[in-house]
Parts: C-alpha cells; structure tokens; sequence
C-alpha cells in the first residue's frame, strides 16, 4: 500500500461510530521508518471561509483496521479533538 492510498480512504471512530473524515497528512518517523500518526482535518469554520478550527491527530497505535475504502479507529472522548493550526 502507498501512502497516496491513504487519502482516499474515510476515517470512522468505531467507539461513537463517528466520521471524522478523510486522511489529509501523515506523521512519519524517518529515523525508524514508520507512520507516526495521521492527520484528518476537522470541520471547516464559518462556511470555509476562515480555515479548519481543529484536527485529529490519530496515533497509529489507536487504528484498529485499514479497509479497501475505510480506516476504523479507535478515540476516546478525551483523545478525540486535537486543537491545533491546519
């Protein structure tokens, strides 16, 4: 699987059921050669004009199953939102 791939596939937090969205960047480790973490943008602010309010960094530890069109994770409510800057 490239990393390419992974842009096209839908995020859904399997403990809510929630979409988060789809995948938008990804953290990777060059020193160990892994995924880090990925990246799904949140919701647009007032009507898109003014950016993303907030992201979801997801761990790669919290994905539980990558599909041919979908990415189940798993997110507590505590871990849920990252705020950060898009």
């Amino acid at each position: 699987m490239r990393i390419s791939e992974l842009r096209c596939r839908e995020v859904i937090n399997i403990c809510d059921c929630k979409r988060l969205g789809y995948v938008g960047d990804i953290d990777f480790d060059f020193d160990k050669g892994c995924i880090v973490a990925i990246i799904v943008p949140g919701p647009p602010t007032i009507c898109g004009f003014l950016g993303r309010e907030k992201e979801y960094i997801i761990p790669f530890c919290s994905i539980r199953q990558v599909g041919p069109d979908i990415i189940l994770v798993e997110l507590e409510e505590k871990e849920k939102p990252d705020k950060g800057k898009a």
